[in-house]
């Protein structure tokens, strides 16, 4: 018989209709702006939407957890012992990544989105308090993971929930409500006994606590300052990661120079190793990377999704660190993570119950909200304490 109301491509039969999708096919998608539509303007499958945000989610995962681990590698090299020039060298990646992807966007704009970006020192002066803040948060980040390891780094670096929840008290006098004030008590609890526990194993390294307390409180600061020098940039996430990496080139320079680092960087015995360098810019690519994949996350699924899913990735990276370093831990060790963990979700659930009744305002600013050169970044509606997730480009989660 012949086919009837067949609309669409490859039907035959009396056979359920499935569209192929190539692979190909899904990595355009995933990687585009475009509204959740098919071509011809119908919503999409449900088989569809599902491998998109399977992809997407996958992608996060593989992005951030190698990007936590290669920083650890070229952070703990015995080779060039450099903290301050390897964080330097990824933001001067990190801004030539920018200067390519707006090229790349001027020549082929219906493949690249991204925004155009120029040298303007107003702007520039404009967003140095963040730059400050955020060369502080990256610099502090790296340390903690060169000193605790990738094990710890999740309990070390636990609590930037509870700064961001202090700051917000200080700094912008909104209140917290008690559901989320025991979230963080959790979180708390979970960091002294992981604390307790590394100390009792042997493996405490206080300086990487005290690295890991400094960022946790240098992220929350750094969402706080996000939100005032948005405008300056015109709302747009990227021109504010741009002009955060190039004015923490700038400021890294007489850092490297006060700490001592450019003698070990002259005498490095591996300066022609291209392996070396070779990772060092891969290092600065993944950080780059991370940004964008953390908007694809959250235009496919949600700002909270997304803080649940980052959490999940954290365990993940903890048992993958403990795999990789044969390593047996306690089980009131275990336990300090869990607490970190699902105090961290518990969190993430109360604040998103809070904004579904109305009770919270969204800590980010309404400038940009429609910016598609956001990568994603549009309708965020993201409260305090999970923007200091998801607005930092270059967090080195």
């Amino acid at each position: 018989m012949p086919e009837k109301n067949c609309k669409v491509p490859h039907c035959s039969g009396n056979n359920p209709v499935r569209t192929q999708l190539k692979r190909s096919r899904i990595l355009k998608m995933a990687l585009s702006n475009s509204d959740p539509k098919e071509e011809d303007g119908k919503e999409e499958s449900f088989l569809l939407r599902s491998i998109k945000i399977a992809f997407v989610v996958a992608l996060y995962w593989f992005v951030s957890i190698a990007m936590v681990f290669m920083n650890n590698h070229l952070l703990d090299s015995k080779n060039m012992d450099a903290p301050l020039f390897v964080t330097f060298f990824q933001c001067v990646v990190s801004v030539g990544l920018c200067g390519l992807m707006s090229l790349l966007s001027s020549l082929k704009p219906g493949y690249v989105d991204f925004p155009s970006i120029k040298v303007d020192m107003k702007v520039s002066l404009q967003i140095l308090p963040l730059s400050l803040v955020f060369i502080s948060m990256i610099t502090f980040n790296n340390l903690c993971l060169k000193h605790v390891g990738v094990a710890f780094y999740t309990v070390g670096r636990s609590l930037s929930t509870v700064f961001n929840v202090l700051f917000s008290y200080v700094i912008l006098k909104q209140t917290t409500s008690l559901h989320a004030l025991l979230c963080c008590g959790v979180i708390l609890g979970g960091f002294w006994l992981g604390v307790d526990q590394e100390d009792a194993a042997g493996s405490l390294s206080w300086i990487g606590v005290v690295f890991g307390v400094l960022a946790s409180a240098c992220v929350s600061l750094n969402a706080i300052y996000t939100k005032k020098v948005m405008p300056a940039v015109d709302g747009s996430i990227w021109r504010l990661s741009y002009y955060n990496n190039l004015n923490a080139c700038v400021l890294f320079i007489p850092l490297i120079i006060a700490f001592g680092e450019l003698p070990r960087i002259f005498d490095f015995s591996h300066a022609s190793d291209v392996h070396f360098w070779g990772m060092m810019v891969l290092g600065g690519i993944f950080g780059f990377a991370i940004g964008y994949v953390t908007g694809m996350q959250i235009k496919f699924t949600s700002p909270l999704t997304h803080n649940v899913s980052g959490t999940a990735k954290a365990c993940a990276q903890t048992v993958i660190a403990i795999a990789i370093e044969q390593s047996h831990k306690s089980l009131l060790w275990w336990s300090s993570n869990i607490m970190v963990l699902g105090g961290s979700f518990a969190y993430t659930w109360v604040k998103g119950l809070e904004m579904k009744k109305g009770n919270t305002i969204p800590d980010v600013p309404p400038a940009g909200e429609k910016n598609k050169a956001d990568a994603g970044f549009k309708e965020l509606q993201i409260p305090d304490g999970v923007v200091a997730k998801t607005l930092i480009i270059q967090g080195r989660r």
